[in-house]
């Protein structure tokens, strides 16, 4: 076959964001669905940032449209060097935009001037009204491309006059590129409540047109502060031991300001941001904190003769332990790694987060010996546990959890973790079916026994001691990330994808849940690395009298089904995986070629971690009051 110059495409304008969506929002999920609203949210806060926008709102219409308004200087609407006018520049072109120098924007979450453009690139319709000298002008698109003519040199069509300045953007997603069209209101409005306490001096307000709730307004005086104290009173294990302390400073035009505090509780909870961008997967400013924090307390904890001589120094996990901190960092040029920017790569500010971050605490310390004498107390508890911990799982390897005759894992033949995956399955039956037909070489079979632990009401030893967990953890080869101590290393683990695979009723929703909340608390860089899967089994088979079986996966699409068929077939309800024969479950659940997996990614991380304390931990209230809010969203196996 030839291959010439004519084979070569260039995708022109706003071409490569429509046909590689995933590259500029991360996904066509609901998670890419719900970036197209945090991009433009991002430059309206960067107004704020830029000291001219006091409140922004943002709106979730009936039509399924999205509305962000901010009260900042408008989009510049004069004409550019090219002819048009410069908003229409800024919709139409990618790396366009004010954020490429330090003139107007000193620090911006916005920064590569892509978002406003690949939203609009998304858009089956786009309406961007400025107010701006006194008028408000108004230009509109569809799937990127200008619906309101203009000629070189015309500027936009006035609407009407302006006793204000801001822009209004109001867009339609895309339903042949999203997989769905429907917000994520929740993540949303988490998402907004988050953006208040990085800016204490903004005020955004959240209207939900869309399920008829009252506008909610966020304003939060205390900043992030007031964020640490929010994420405690989520979390129903937290009780407070220590009082919420706050170091801010400025180095090299780099500014960062923490807040922390201490419960009773196992492991710690960092949430860090840099210029308001949650940056999931931490990066230098989270490095920068944990280790400057350690060294402080292990000097403090020497000088106050509880590390003696040749003691070895607590750890960064023994320090943190029980910790709750939130971090804030803004800098001119920020590096991201890719445009959804979750983690920070910049190497100037660690040195900045440490000296800044050992100034603070010293100052604070010095004044405030209680509590530094409670989180030293806190790690020498913390390094006895995690030696005890150490013995524990000397013992385990010492044992060697047996890979081959135990009843539980049935291994692969291949040693290559690229190719290979493992299926954590419910029961012995589904077990026994799932080794029969599976793919010998490169697929590994792990039945678990009912319901795991829930991991949410126990502490980590107890969670080390319970033998399906072990056997997960021993099956998978990387280690345990949380509790006292920390020897996970993802580097080692045996397989590409973990997959769950449970049976699709309630129970086996449960299980999922439990599941998930193991990997979330203990193991959550599988899912940041996107290694953590769910299979999605059908829940019928139906064969009409002519014609080949096919399989249905929810009620919904059997509801479609019978529309078409009428009663004219035969259907069989699988209550369980077990109840496949080995071949019905490697072609829905196990073959790459024709199953259907669920990519499990942490869409919020402070959103997961509310929801899974209330839905998993002790208090009765909390999770009774949600349920109740959300029946009409349940799905339930009558």
């Amino acid at each position: 076959m030839s291959y010439n110059a004519s084979d070569i495409s260039v995708l022109e304008g706003l071409d490569p964001v429509r046909k590689r969506p995933g590259m500029y929002v991360g996904s066509t999920s609901v998670k890419g669905l719900n970036h197209l609203v945090y991009e433009i949210l991002d430059n309206s806060v960067d107004e704020h940032l830029a000291g001219y926008c006091n409140s922004i709102s943002v709106s979730l219409n009936k039509d399924g449209s999205a509305t962000v308004e901010d009260d900042g200087r408008g989009i510049p609407v004069d004409l550019h060097e090219k002819g048009y006018p410069a908003e229409r520049i800024i919709m139409t072109t990618l790396h366009a935009g004010g954020k490429f120098d330090n003139t107007n924007y000193k620090t911006a979450g916005g920064l590569h001037g892509v978002g406003s453009s690949v939203v609009n690139a998304l858009s089956n319709k786009m309406i961007v009204e400025v107010s701006r000298d006194g008028q408000v002008w108004r230009d509109e698109y569809a799937k990127g491309a200008p619906t309101v003519k203009l000629k070189k040199g015309e500027l936009l069509p006035v609407t009407g006059k302006a006793k204000k300045t801001g822009t209004k953007i109001t867009f339609w997603p895309d339903d042949t590129i999203f997989d769905t069209v429907k917000f994520k209101a929740e993540s949303i409005r988490e998402r907004l409540r988050e953006t208040a306490f990085l800016n204490p001096a903004l005020t955004i307000t959240f209207v939900n047109s869309r399920d008829g709730r009252e506008p909610e307004v966020f304003n939060e005086p205390d900043g992030i502060a007031g964020f640490v104290d929010s994420l405690v009173a989520q979390d129903q294990e937290a009780k407070r031991i220590t009082e919420t302390v706050t170091v801010k400073g400025e180095r090299d035009g780099i500014k960062i300001a923490v807040s922390f505090c201490f419960t009773q509780t196992y492991g710690d909870n960092v949430v860090s941001f840099c210029n308001n961008i949650n940056t999931m997967e931490g990066g230098t400013h989270v490095v920068g904190f944990k280790s400057g924090f350690a060294k402080v307390i292990n000097q403090y904890a020497r000088e106050l003769g509880n590390l003696k001589g040749k003691d070895a120094s607590f750890t960064g996990n023994d320090t943190r332990n029980g910790m709750t901190a939130v971090i804030s960092v803004s800098h001119p040029s920020p590096r991201f790694e890719g445009q959804t920017k979750t983690k920070l790569d910049n190497t100037d500010v660690q040195s900045a987060m440490m000296s800044i971050l050992n100034s603070g605490l010293q100052h604070y310390f010095d004044r405030n010996l209680d509590c530094l004498k409670t989180i030293i107390a806190r790690a020498e508890t913390a390094a006895k546990v995690r030696k005890e911990e150490e013995k524990l799982r000397t013992n385990l390897a010492d044992k060697k959890f047996a890979f081959e005759g135990n009843g539980k894992l049935a291994r692969q033949e291949s040693n290559d973790p690229s190719k290979c995956e493992i299926f954590i399955v419910e029961g012995k039956s589904a077990g026994g079916t799932a080794k029969t037909g599976r793919d010998r070489k490169y697929q590994a079979i792990l039945p678990i026994r009912g319901k795991i632990l829930n991991v949410e009401k126990q502490s980590v030893d107890k969670v080390l001691a319970n033998d399906e967990i072990k056997s997960i953890v021993n099956a998978l080869g990387c280690g345990f990330s949380q509790g006292y101590g920390n020897d996970f290393d993802i580097s080692k683990l045996r397989y590409s994808k973990i997959i769950i695979a449970a049976d699709a009723d309630v129970d086996g929703g449960h299980i999922c849940t439990l599941l998930l909340t193991l990997f979330y608390r203990f193991m959550p860089e599988l899912i940041y690395a996107g290694k953590l899967y769910r299979a999605m089994p059908p829940l019928y088979r139906v064969k009409p009298k002519r014609g080949k079986p096919e399989y249905i996966y929810d009620d919904k699409a059997l509801a479609e089904y019978r529309k078409k068929h009428g009663n004219a077939f035969d259907i069989q309800r699988y209550k369980g995986l077990g109840e496949m024969d080995s071949d019905q479950l490697w072609e829905t659940t196990m073959d790459p070629k024709t199953r259907k997996l669920k990519q499990i990614n942490m869409q919020d991380v402070i959103d997961a971690n509310r929801l899974t304390s209330v839905l998993m931990g002790e208090e009765v209230a909390p999770r009774r009051e949600y349920i109740v809010s959300n029946a009409d969203k349940a799905n339930l196996d009558v």
